[in-house]
């Protein structure tokens, strides 16, 4: 252990001192303060969504900082963690902490984020987007990622394009299909305590998204300022050059991408999900 990773969490508590200590006059919610979560599905608008919620920081006593990230694949390994393991991370979390997660919708954790001690959000993206996203990222941006390797050796875009789409079957560590990968999460969509969010709306319909994300904390915890000042806390941490994977921000890039070819592999194992999501209608794009 580094002395940098030893001191991290000492800085971190004080931090949470003395943020307690600015905030001091507001009063402490009736059930305590809650934790927020933040939950995504990959290349989802995962940093875009962490800045929002530290925003919360500026008006209320909230961590300064993303208190830990949790993903149910590790990226280096490709081990796939274990409910048991999501719920200890969740455990361990504490009261006005803010946390970042790639978290399965298994009914265990379901069980203990849907409760008074957390205000849950839950973004996604087009599908679509997040496989050309994914490609980018295995490829060009994270070397050490467990696919790396894998993605480079494959002869050019379409072909990674189409094994993110259909994900590697045969493969001796789990990569599964973007309908199944998906799936995996699809049961944050069902909880009503789970403000759900589309990527798409962040991006063009920003200030209404960023009320109802505001309006969702609020539903659990009255805060004593204007709802402007909310508001214009949480727009102005919004920084995409501070995130180390955001590469374009647009919407709708997969049409730049996707072959005839593709877009048969991705209706095959994931065309009800576009109809799902409300990206689609029907089949027939």
């Amino acid at each position: 252990m580094t002395l940098k990773s030893a001191l991290r969490p000492i800085v971190y508590q004080t931090e949470k001192l003395a943020q307690l200590a600015r905030f001091a006059s507001v009063p402490k919610p009736q059930n305590n303060w809650p934790i927020l979560i933040g939950i995504s599905f990959p290349k989802s608008g995962t940093h875009l969504l962490d800045q929002i919620l530290l925003g919360f920081s500026k008006v209320a006593p909230f961590s300064l900082r993303i208190a830990s990230l949790f993903a149910n694949y590790e990226g280096e390994t490709g081990r796939k963690l274990g409910a048991d393991e999501a719920l200890a991370w969740l455990n361990s979390l504490r009261p006005r902490d803010i946390a970042s997660s790639h978290l399965f919708s298994l009914p265990e954790v379901v069980d203990v984020v849907c409760t008074p001690a957390f205000v849950p959000y839950f973004i996604y993206r087009d599908p679509r987007d997040i496989v050309v996203s994914h490609v980018f990222y295995v490829t060009d941006m994270e070397p050490n990622h467990v696919q790396h390797a894998y993605f480079k050796s494959l002869p050019d875009f379409n072909a990674r394009l189409k094994t993110s789409i259909l994900g590697r079957p045969n493969a001796e560590l789990e990569f599964l299909d973007i309908g199944s990968r998906f799936h995996a999460y699809s049961g944050w969509l069902d909880q009503p305590s789970v403000m759900k969010i589309k990527f798409e709306d962040l991006i063009h319909d920003r200030t209404a998204t960023l009320t109802h994300i505001m309006d969702h904390l609020l539903n659990r915890v009255p805060l004593q300022t204007t709802r402007q000042l909310i508001l214009d806390s949480i727009e102005s941490s919004i920084n995409p050059k501070k995130s180390p994977t955001f590469r374009s921000g647009k919407t709708g890039e997969w049409r730049k991408h996707f072959t005839d070819e593709h877009k048969k592999a991705f209706k095959d194992v994931a065309g009800d999900i576009l109809v799902k999501l409300g990206y689609e209608k029907d089949n027939d794009w």
